[in-house]
């Protein structure tokens, strides 16, 4: 299992959950399911690993300031496989 990254809620309201998220190389969300409909913004530059949960994986090349949104019921493991920290922040619409 890998290390848990590190997870910072810098907004949490009725209609809106900010969370800052640090990946150290080798560190991961741990398993889970998105409830809300999301945007992510990476502050770096950098590849991480999605798992999804039969196991697949699929490699997700992010560039820092360039947003994607995914709806709410994704269910998968993120992972940081690269040689440095990679850093995002996502944005949780309730």
């Amino acid at each position: 299992m890998a290390a848990q990254a590190k997870s910072t809620v810098v907004i949490d309201n009725d209609r809106t959950r900010v969370t800052e998220w640090r990946f150290a190389p080798g560190e991961a969300t741990g398993w889970h399911r998105h409830e809300f409909d999301y945007v992510v913004v990476p502050m770096t530059t950098g590849s991480l690993t999605l798992v999804d949960g039969k196991g697949n994986e699929t490699v997700a090349d992010l560039t820092a300031g360039s947003p994607y949104f995914r709806e709410a019921g994704v269910e998968h493991d993120v992972i940081n496989r690269g040689v440095s920290e990679f850093v995002f922040v996502e944005i949780e619409y309730r």
